[in-house]
């Protein structure tokens, strides 16, 4: 679809060129059979410059594709009735333009899950960040400890935020196709707050996802064409599985937030460690395991729960999230690749794989 559009953009750009020739004399162009003056010339140029734009925003700048393509569209159909005899058929080219300029404002506009990410992130502010020193591992079970020293923390800032991008697939079921999807996050770690944005394609449309956890109350959307509502999920239940996501964060994301006053940590072995993670009216556990080179190797806890497709239902199951691949970014040492497990009755299966793309600790805004 992607490629289809480039070529209607690349091509109606250069025949809106014909204007701008035409009104200069560079040549008779018989297709055109009205005189362009100078100033309309100049109006066909900007039209083809709009699509060109918006062909560029395309691949580059995705999120801002509808406005550049919205305007290019505007002024592409003046010109078109301004010649309309010979220039009516590139109405067509713009209705076919116009469709997913609409799908990008109803996933990226004002109005969009996507403004509301930037919204709610906008509206909170990091603490200034203290160094990580030795000192403040003494308290941490020995494996988690190790953990953080080699993942690089120690001398680094603690994290009061984190805002990440990553890409992979996500299915609801594991007879479901996969959904491949791209994500931004925006996670705060005091007060704890995790807000996520996703925009999936299913059966070739696309689908806004957005999680807000805030105050320990959490909420999900999901919308069909940025505007079709599937699911509004919130209550207890998510309230508990969001608490479980937060801290999976934390330990994946953010090692250095694993230092806050909101875990009690039980020792276990000298490759596990359990940690009881508080907030508001929910206490999750999960059982960190730690390979032999002391980087965290999986996640596991029996606090969060599956929703079913409409977000109304949902059943209590064990969650793990198996982790690899890590690499630098920035100062500190990461998994890049993951996965997130249900452990069913039927068989455990993979319904999320992911691969980190960027990281940013305590950035300003």
């Amino acid at each position: 679809m992607r490629w289809f559009l480039t070529a209607i953009l690349l091509v109606h750009g250069l025949i809106h060129l014909m204007g701008p020739v035409k009104a200069l004399g560079l040549a008779p162009l018989p297709q055109l059979s009205k005189p362009i003056s100078l100033a309309m010339g100049a109006v066909w140029l900007l039209a083809a410059v709009l699509m060109f734009a918006a062909l560029t925003a395309l691949w580059l700048w995705p999120r801002g594709f509808w406005a550049l393509a919205l305007l290019a569209v505007i002024f592409s159909q003046l010109m078109i009735v301004s010649a309309w005899p010979d220039a009516k058929f590139g109405t067509l080219a713009n209705a076919v333009i116009l469709v997913p300029t609409i799908a990008g404002f109803l996933m990226f506009g004002p109005l969009s899950l996507h403004e509301q990410l930037l919204r709610d992130s906008s509206a909170l502010r990091a603490a200034e960040p203290v160094t990580v020193t030795e000192n403040d591992l003494a308290r941490l079970p020995a494996p988690v400890a190790t953990y953080l020293r080699r993942v690089g923390v120690v001398g680094q800032p603690r994290v009061q935020s984190y805002s990440l991008r990553f890409y992979g697939r996500i299915r609801a079921t594991s007879h479901d196709k996969w959904m491949p999807f791209r994500a931004e996050q925006v996670s705060f770690t005091n007060p704890p707050t995790r807000l996520f944005w996703m925009h999936a394609t299913k059966a070739g449309l696309p689908v806004a996802v957005y999680h807000r956890f805030v105050g320990g109350e959490a909420t999900m959307h999901v919308k069909l064409l940025g505007a079709i509502s599937m699911v509004d999920a919130r209550g207890a239940v998510m309230d508990r599985s969001e608490t479980v996501t937060l801290f999976n964060d934390m330990c994946i994301l953010a090692p250095a937030s694993l230092l806050g006053p909101h875990i009690d940590w039980e020792p276990v072995d000298a490759h596990t460690a359990k940690a009881h993670f508080s907030l508001g009216q929910n206490t999750i556990t999960a059982t960190l395991i730690f390979g032999d080179n002391g980087l965290l190797r999986d996640f596991i806890s029996d606090d969060r729960s599956r929703l079913s497709a409409d977000g109304k239902s949902a059943e209590k199951l064990r969650f793990s999230t198996p982790v690899r691949d890590y690499r630098k970014f920035g100062p500190v040492l990461l998994a890049s690749h993951g996965e997130a497990r249900w452990h069913a009755p039927d068989g455990d299966y993979a319904y999320g794989e992911f691969e980190l793309v960027d990281l940013t600790y305590n950035k300003r805004r």
